[in-house]
């Protein structure tokens, strides 16, 4: 395996992580460089076959080579994010009042300076061309294959996708989903709303990075860094953010940059990256 970033780079909280980025500690300064594209991808879906769908909006920030993005409810980004956010440089927007600014930004600042490569880490898992649920059941895959558990274990699932519940019901594994949103699932079985509430009766934790840019992933990594369980992030918001905490109870990521699979039917990557041992720290 090749091994991650250095402990130097990484953070053991998301505020450390950020402040260290505004006061350039992990990279070039970041008042020197400026966003020059900014851009939102909204997106409704429904499988062929599956009852149900959902609804995606993303804030996505370009710095030089990199995006950073950062997914937000339908409807919540505010008029003119967008329109402040091209021009002005990092610095400022990593200090920005609404949290999914400061997740993109701080997303594709990291991308820029430590983007998904073996050298820092990363393995690359090539998802393969296919129709939306092809692509996305080959992306489950590869996500629930971090998950380290006996059949019968029981997984909370934050931020419910059809086709991650399949993958874990392919390997024998149990879970709880939960999605602020509410609902059921595709089987029917009922979404709660509050993660904390439901997480000290599951063994490990599957989680989206949009908990990035609602403040629930602090206390979901908190968690799993004191009860010793297994954290695997799935990451379309900052995927190059999550693996700065590898070992501070998060045990894998998998990273998906933009564009993400759903936008494309052809072939793509996602990057995998492990800690020494989940669930603990290096």
């Amino acid at each position: 395996m090749s091994p991650a970033a250095p402990a130097s780079a990484r953070a053991a909280t998301y505020d450390e992580l950020l402040a260290r980025a505004r006061a350039g500690e992990l990279g070039p300064d970041p008042a020197a460089l400026r966003i020059s594209v900014a851009f939102t991808t909204r997106q409704a879906v429904r499988h062929e076959g599956r009852g149900t769908g959902y609804r995606n909006e993303v804030l996505s920030l370009r710095l030089a080579e990199a995006v950073g993005s950062c997914a937000v409810e339908p409807g919540a980004l505010p008029d003119g994010a967008v329109e402040d956010c091209v021009g002005t440089d990092v610095a400022r927007l990593l200090g920005h009042p609404l949290p999914p600014v400061r997740v993109a930004a701080l997303d594709a600042y990291l991308m820029h300076v430590t983007p998904h490569a073996p050298k820092n880490g990363a393995r690359p898992v090539a998802l393969p061309a296919g129709t939306s649920l092809e692509k996305s059941r080959a992306r489950a895959d590869a996500v629930a294959g971090l998950l380290v558990l006996p059949p019968g274990a029981t997984v909370l699932v934050v931020g419910v996708v059809n086709s991650l519940l399949e993958a874990l019901r392919s390997r024998g594994l149990t879970y709880v989903p939960c999605d602020l949103k509410g609902g059921v699932t595709e089987w029917g079985e009922t979404v709660v709303t509050d993660a904390l509430a439901a997480v000290g009766r599951c063994d490990a934790l599957l989680v989206s990075g949009m908990t990035l840019g609602n403040g629930s992933f602090e206390p979901l990594r908190e968690h799993a860094l004191r009860h010793g369980k297994q954290l695997v992030m799935f990451a379309q918001t900052g995927s190059a953010v999550l693996p700065r905490f590898l070992g501070h109870g998060v045990s894998a990521v998998c990273a998906e940059p933009y564009p993400f699979f759903w936008l494309d039917g052809g072939p793509g990557t996602v990057h995998r990256y492990r800690a020494d041992r989940p669930g603990g720290t290096r």
